[in-house]
Parts: C-alpha cells; structure tokens; sequence
C-alpha cells in the first residue's frame, strides 16, 4: 500500500515543482502559491500516512 502512495507524492511534488518554475518565468504570485501548496498537501499527507501507519500497526 506504500508504493502507490509515493508515487502519488512523488507526482504531487513533481506537479509543485512544475507550478513553481511557471511561476518565477511568468512572474505570477498565484502560481507559487498554487506550487506551495500542492507541496504542502503531499507532505501532510505523508506524514497522516505514517500516523496511521503506527496506530494500526499498534491495535493489531
């Protein structure tokens, strides 16, 4: 179950990265912020992943 959610993180970030460089060649605060936050919801969502990672791993 792992390996599908990194390679949706990774394309999430991969996406971010994309907005952000339209971003600083275009002059556009939207599309920064637009980057940052895609970057922003890949990691929380990694980081609930792990969370509830550990606590099934605890009731079983």
């Amino acid at each position: 179950m792992l390996i599908p959610i990194l390679i949706f993180d990774v394309a999430l970030v991969a996406w971010s990265l994309h907005l952000m460089q339209s971003a600083l060649e275009r002059q556009e605060f939207s599309l920064m912020l637009a980057g940052t936050l895609v970057g922003a919801s890949a990691a929380a969502m990694l980081v609930v992943y792990f969370i509830i990672n550990s606590c099934i791993g605890r009731l079983v």
